[in-house]
């Protein structure tokens, strides 16, 4: 998942109002904050730019909604990604791992080799490095979550062969 630094909007923090009168009425002068990687960043809900999921990655209707990329010095990136029921992610790893919150919704995730288990609302899963796994609503339910993960030489995701229908239905 591609994320643009371009949908980050950068705002101005403002002085609290008791902070800012001290400073005027003792006569100093307040410069504009800088923009820079110590300037907090706001990106609007409206800005987020929301995408049909790969046919290449996904099977199914997926939408994928850039959150944020990863902003120096930082490698953390993350999306909130919709599944409509049946939908699901290819087999893939994470170089560092990865945290998804299941924020609506119920769906399955399946580690290689494991049992396909349920994920509801609410829940948090911690899906360890290099750990061959998908991840999707189920064939009656969507599930959308909040996906995070760290990029290791500039990669967040290795993509592997589609999800069978075999293997979905098992």
């Amino acid at each position: 998942m591609k994320l643009i630094a371009a949908t980050i909007i950068l705002f101005f923090v403002s002085v609290p109002n008791g902070a800012g009168q001290a400073a005027s009425a003792s006569g100093a002068s307040q410069a504009a904050p800088v923009q820079d990687s110590q300037t907090i960043r706001i990106a609007r809900s409206e800005t987020l730019q929301s995408n049909k999921g790969s046919a290449q990655y996904f099977t199914g209707s997926v939408q994928v909604q850039q959150l944020f990329p990863p902003l120096d010095p930082s490698r953390t990136s993350g999306g909130k990604v919709t599944f409509e029921p049946g939908a699901r992610s290819a087999w893939h790893t994470h170089p560092l791992g990865q945290i998804l919150i299941v924020t609506e919704g119920t769906g399955w995730i399946q580690q290689w080799g494991g049992p396909i288990e349920e994920i509801r609302k609410g829940d948090v899963i911690w899906i360890p490095p290099r750990v061959k796994h998908w991840h999707g609503a189920t064939p009656t339910t969507a599930m959308t979550h909040i996906a995070i993960q760290e990029q290791l030489n500039g990669k967040a995701v290795e993509w592997m062969e589609k999800v069978t229908d075999e293997q979905y239905r098992k």
